[in-house]
């Protein structure tokens, strides 16, 4: 299993998503949350928030552990990610290295245009934070 983390920063009853970059091996020009990879020797959490610093240059201070999701992807199967709503943060986020091309607050009813390449396995996950 490959672990990976996602970040759900919920501000205003939106979540925050970003426009993955066309060159990206894994789901080009797909939205998605922030997050990647969980590097060795590190936990999920200490994932998430260097993850989070180097795509959106934001600090994370407080965040709560979600689920686990379990899927496969074209070409990359047996993902296993750690969702975390980030409850506190500094910063403003913006675009901090080549993983995304653009940033966006989207609510629940916007989401439902974005096709959801990226996040169908943790869809009824982001209704249900977005929705109450």
């Amino acid at each position: 299993m490959v672990q990976i983390v996602g970040a759900l920063l919920i501000r205003d009853g939106a979540l925050l998503m970003g426009l993955r970059a066309k060159h990206k091996d894994m789901l080009p020009n797909c939205w998605d949350v922030v997050g990647g990879h969980v590097e060795a020797g590190e936990t999920p959490q200490e994932s998430l928030v260097r993850e989070v610093a180097e795509e959106i240059d934001v600090v994370v201070t407080g965040c709560r552990f979600l689920d686990v999701v379990v899927y496969d992807l074209p070409g990359r199967p047996g993902l296993q990610q750690h969702l975390f709503q980030v409850d506190a943060w500094r910063g403003e986020p913006r675009i901090a290295n080549e993983e995304h091309a653009e940033l966006r607050w989207f609510d629940w009813r916007d989401l439902q245009s974005v096709p959801d390449d990226a996040f169908v396995a943790y869809r009824p996950l982001l209704k249900a934070l977005l929705c109450g």
